[in-house]
C-alpha cells in the first residue's frame, strides 16, 4: 500500500522568514545559508533554491574569479526582482590557507614514515625510502612549532609528531594515507601568528564593498584584532562582519572576539582539527549560546547534509544534526558542497527545509525569563514577544531604524513572526540571516499613523495580513534614530479597519 504523505506546506501566498512568494512553501523560523557553485549558479536554479527556502547565498572566494561572482551576484538579484522578493548575500573570504608546495608525485605515507618540512620554497620529493621533504606556502610558521607538537596533512587525514628541530622540521607519520599537491596542512597545537587577511583578502574585501554585499565572512580567525583589521578595510560601508570560528586559539579568545563581530560562523571543518574531535558539539553549543545571550546571528556550517551532494536522501545522521543545531538555537545552517556542486541542489534546500519545520514543531520558544537585558531599552523587546504570544497574536510589526529592534526581538525567540520594515533598503537584506525575522520592505513615512498605515496596506496588498488581528507593532521615538524603540501598540480588528481607511 503506497502513503501519500504532505509535509508542512501552504499553497498560497506566504511568508518563507525571509522573502514572500507565492507557491508550496515551508514555514520556518531558523534560516538556510546555500553555498551556490558550478551546479547551481544560474538564475532558475537561484530562484528554486529561493522557493525551497534559501534565506541567504554564500559566494565562496576559496574559488572562482571576480568576473565569475558578479555574474552570479547579477543573477541572484535578478531572482529576487523576479520573485519580487529579498535574500541576503555573504562573500566568504578565504583567508592564509596554509598548504604544502607541489609535489613530484602522490606520497603513499604508512606510519613510521618521516617527513620533513623546509622553509625553502620547493618541488616536494620522496629523497629514500620512508623518508619524504616537502615545503609550506607559509614558511615562517615552521620557526614557530615545538617538539611533540602535531601537523595534521591532507585537511586532517594524515597526523604527525614533531621529533627534531635544526632549522627544518622533522616530523613522524603516526597513520597512513596518501599526500597530493597543495593538500591543507593544520597545527593544532601551535599559535601560528600568521595575518589572516591576506593581500588577496583585501582586494576580494573592497570587491565586496563596491558590490554591496550583506556579509563578509573572515576565515582563521585568531582573536579579536583580526576582525578590527577587517572591520578597517571595509572603510565604512556598514557590512556585516561574521568570525569563522576554525582555529584552536579562536575558541580561547572567543569572548575578545565576540566584541568585535556581527555574528559567528562555527566551521566545523578545519575546527575538527584544531580541537579534538569529540569536542566539536559541546564547543558548537558554547559558540551557539553565547552568540543567543548577547544576541547575534550564529551560522552552523560544514558537512550538515554532505551525503546528499551525490544523493537523493541524507543520512539518518545528517538529519539529526540539522535537527539538533537548530534545537541548540542557531540562526542559520549552512550548505558547502551540497547546493555549490551537488546533483540537486533544490532537493538539498527542501529536505532541509523540511527538517526545520518538523523540529520547531518542539522547539524551546518564549525566552525572556531566561535572558538579561543588553540595555533600557531591552525591556521593551521583552515584553512585545511576551505580548504577541500570549494573545495569540497574528504577527510583530518591527518597524526598525538599524535592524537591531528586529534582532533583539528575534533573540527572545517568540512562536509569533517577526514582520519587519525598514526605513531604508539596505537594512533589508541583511535580517534575511536572522532567527524568525520576515524582512518585508522599506518605508519612509514620517509619523506614526502613516507607519502603522503603511506597514499594513503592504501586508494586505500581499494577502498577508489578517485582518482581525491582533497584531503587535513596535515603534520608535524620535523617528528613524537607531535604538529608539519604545512603543508597543496593540492592533485589533478595529484599529487595523481605521488605519487602512486612512
Amino acid at each position: 500500500m503506497k502513503i501519500n504523505i504532505k509535509l508542512c506546506l501552504h499553497h498560497y501566498y506566504i511568508l518563507n522568514n525571509k522573502n514572500i512568494i507565492k507557491g508550496e512553501i515551508i514555514e520556518k523560523k531558523t534560516k538556510i545559508l546555500a553555498t551556490l557553485g558550478p551546479k547551481s549558479d544560474d538564475i532558475s536554479t537561484i530562484e528554486g533554491l529561493i522557493k525551497a527556502g534559501t534565506n541567504m547565498f554564500r559566494l565562496n572566494f576559496s574559488h572562482g574569479t571576480h568576473e565569475y561572482h558578479s555574474n552570479t551576484l547579477s543573477n541572484i538579484r535578478t531572482a529576487m526582482k523576479n520573485l519580487d522578493t529579498t535574500v541576503g548575500v555573504l562573500q566568504d573570504i578565504s583567508g592564509p590557507k596554509v598548504r604544502v608546495g607541489d609535489l613530484k608525485e602522490n606520497f603513499k605515507l604508512v606510519k613510521g614514515d618521516v617527513i620533513t618540512f623546509l622553509k625553502d620554497e620547493i618541488v616536494g620529493y620522496k629523497e629514500s625510502e620512508h623518508n619524504y621533504i616537502v615545503s609550506i606556502n607559509y614558511p615562517d610558521i615552521l620557526g614557530k612549532i615545538k617538539l611533540d607538537e602535531y601537523i595534521y596533512l591532507y585537511d586532517g587525514t594524515i597526523r604527525a609528531r614533531v621529533t627534531q628541530i635544526d632549522g627544518s622540521v622533522k616530523a613522524v607519520i603516526e597513520n597512513s594515507g596518501t599526500l597530493s599537491s597543495k593538500k591543507g596542512v593544520n597545527f593544532p597545537n601551535t599559535e601560528i601568528g600568521i595575518n589572516v587577511i591576506t593581500q588577496k583578502d583585501e582586494i576580494d574585501i573592497a570587491w565586496g564593498v563596491k558590490n554591496q554585499v550583506d556579509y563578509f565572512a573572515i576565515s582563521f580567525v585568531q582573536d579579536g584584532k583580526d576582525m578590527q583589521k577587517a572591520r578597517k578595510l571595509l572603510n565604512g560601508y556598514d557590512g556585516k562582519l561574521i568570525a569563522k570560528i576554525e582555529k584552536f586559539d579562536a575558541v580561547e579568545n572567543i569572548d575578545d572576539i565576540i566584541k568585535h563581530s556581527d555574528g559567528l560562523m562555527v566551521a566545523r571543518g578545519d575546527l575538527g582539527i584544531e580541537i579534538p574531535y569529540y569536542d566539536v558539539p559541546t564547543v558548537q553549543k558554547m559558540l551557539i549560546s553565547k552568540s543567543n545571550e548577547i544576541g547575534i546571528p550564529v551560522i552552523t556550517a560544514t558537512q550538515m547534509l554532505l551525503s546528499m551532494t551525490e544523493n537523493e536522501r541524507a543520512t539518518r545522521a545528517e538529519i539529526s544534526d540539522v535537527a539538533n543545531a537548530v534545537l541548540d538555537g542557531t540562526d542559520v545552517v549552512m550548505l558547502s558542497e551540497e547546493t555549490a556542486v551537488g546533483e540537486n541542489p533544490v532537493n538539498v534546500v527542501q529536505t532541509m527545509s523540511n527538517i526545520i519545520a518538523k523540529t520547531e514543531k518542539i522547539y524551546h520558544f518564549n525566552k525572556q525569563e531566561e535572558l538579561n537585558y543588553l540595555d533600557e531599552f531591552d525591556v521593551i523587546q521583552a515584553s512585545v514577544t511576551k505580548l504577541a504570544d500570549d494573545l495569540n497574536a497574528k504577527g510583530i510589526l518591527a518597524l526598525t531604524s538599524s535592524g537591531k529592534s528586529a534582532t533583539k526581538i528575534s533573540r527572545y525567540r517568540p512562536k509569533t513572526q517577526i514582520l519587519t520594515f525598514t526605513h531604508s533598503e539596505k537594512v533589508l537584506n541583511p535580517l534575511n540571516i536572522i532567527w524568525g525575522v520576515e524582512p518585508i520592505a522599506s518605508i519612509v513615512e514620517a509619523t506614526s499613523s502613516k507607519m502603522i498605515t503603511k506597514m499594513l496596506t503592504i501586508l494586505d496588498e500581499k494577502d498577508l495580513l489578517d485582518k482581525e488581528g491582533p497584531y503587535i507593532a513596535t515603534i520608535g521615538y524620535p523617528v528613524g534614530v537607531p535604538g529608539s524603540t519604545n512603543t508597543i501598540k496593540i492592533l485589533t480588528s478595529a484599529e487595523i479597519k481605521y488605519y487602512l481607511d486612512l
